[in-house]
């Protein structure tokens, strides 16, 4: 017997409003009759999935009942590598397919998200009236899922696409001068799913665990993008392109605070609230456990990581406003820029249009081009393993 999404009916007794009788705690306390009701010679094997365990009833866990946990992370690089061969049997593979460069390049990516990789290339190479799949349709297929689908019937403005261009080179810029942070895949202004506007950065090898380095960076990348607009366009034409920018950062220096002890001030603690009880209602059970004068030093210490990283990833783009301005022209002009013309920017030399550019699309400008995210929308840094 196969029990999906145990945690519905499993959840720990007691969060209700019920008194022990409602229909949830009812289900749960029937289930475990029925489990402890079976013996040996039945051979009924009794399997459950969750993605929460730590909210299940500890009776559900105790010997004779879920007794064995197998955890089943994401695949690491060899498990993505295995997994792409058994999708990619499905399909024709062009000969300069190679799945150990895909596995390489998908961290994050889940066993379903690469079948959904393999059959959007599959897709693409349809369209495209292949024989083959090829590596160029698997790195739009990643693409596409890492970043959304192309919106290029969207008409964007000439200034709007300018300030879009702008902002994408902050992120990428700061992103590629801070240390510990990962490498810039890809910078788009392209519409993109909700995304109009993306810095994508993608991790060399699967991290399981982020230095306090490595976060101070990413916080910095994320203030890249409205610093480039208040430094070409003023502090008056700053849009609400940042707005998911700042809210992200915020969330990160909070939780480097309160929950991973990360504050030199505040040292090793953890000032996280309690959830409550989600069947009640967050709001009705939520507490806190602080006092007045260690929220308001809490508050001092997210704003002291704010204010450094901020004011670094201004530093660093008054130090590099050249290398801002070449690459917001190259995103007007390609609309979309690899790593290899990104380090030819940074080297200080012309980038050179990317592989599959041809001189049609220099006619096309000004149809199809992607805005910085409205508000709640902002332009996404990351992938699967990394998105901002």
């Amino acid at each position: 017997i196969f029990i999906d999404e145990i945690d519905a009916v499993g959840r720990h007794r007691g969060a209700g409003l019920g008194g022990g009788h409602d229909e949830r705690e009812q289900t749960l306390n029937q289930l475990l009759v029925e489990m402890d009701g079976f013996d040996g010679k039945e051979g009924i094997i009794v399997i459950a999935a969750t993605n929460r365990p730590d909210v299940l009833d500890p009776a559900l866990l105790r010997p004779g009942r879920f007794d064995r946990q197998v955890v089943v992370p994401l695949p690491d690089v060899r498990g993505r590598e295995q997994i792409l061969k058994v999708h990619m049997r499905k399909v024709p593979l062009g000969d300069d397919v190679k799945p150990s460069v895909i596995a390489r390049g998908t961290p994050g990516f889940s066993g379903a998200d690469l079948a959904n990789l393999v059959n959007e290339a599959a897709l693409f190479a349809a369209r495209g009236n292949n024989k083959t799949v090829n590596m160029q349709e698997f790195e739009r297929a990643k693409d596409k899922i890492m970043m959304g689908a192309e919106r290029k019937s969207m008409v964007i403005g000439e200034k709007e696409k300018e300030l879009t261009a702008y902002h994408e080179a902050g992120h990428a810029i700061v992103g590629r001068l801070v240390p510990d942070h990962d490498p810039v895949y890809k910078v788009s202004i392209i519409p993109r799913g909700r995304a109009l506007g993306v810095t994508m950065f993608l991790p060399e090898e699967d991290r399981y665990s982020h230095s306090k380095q490595h976060l101070e960076s990413n916080i910095s990348s994320l203030f890249g993008g409205r610093i480039a607009e208040e430094m070409i366009f003023g502090p008056d034409k700053v849009t609400t392109g940042a707005s998911n920018d700042i809210e992200r950062a915020t969330e990160l220096a909070r939780n480097m605070v309160t929950k991973w002890g990360l504050s030199d001030k505040l040292g090793p603690l953890a000032y996280s609230e309690d959830e409550g009880e989600v069947f009640l209602g967050r709001s009705v059970t939520q507490h806190k456990n602080l006092s007045d004068e260690t929220a308001h030093a809490i508050e001092e210490e997210i704003r002291h990581f704010i204010d450094r990283n901020y004011n670094r990833a201004k530093m660093l783009l008054e130090e590099n406003i050249e290398k801002l301005h070449t690459m917001a022209k190259a995103l007007v002009k390609y609309e979309t820029i690899d790593s290899s013309q990104i380090d030819a920017i940074m080297a200080g030399q012309e980038p050179g249009p990317p592989e599959d550019w041809t001189d049609d699309d220099d006619q096309d400008q000004g149809t199809s081009n992607g805005v910085i995210d409205k508000e709640g929308q902002t332009g996404t840094i990351g992938g699967p393993a990394g998105q901002h």
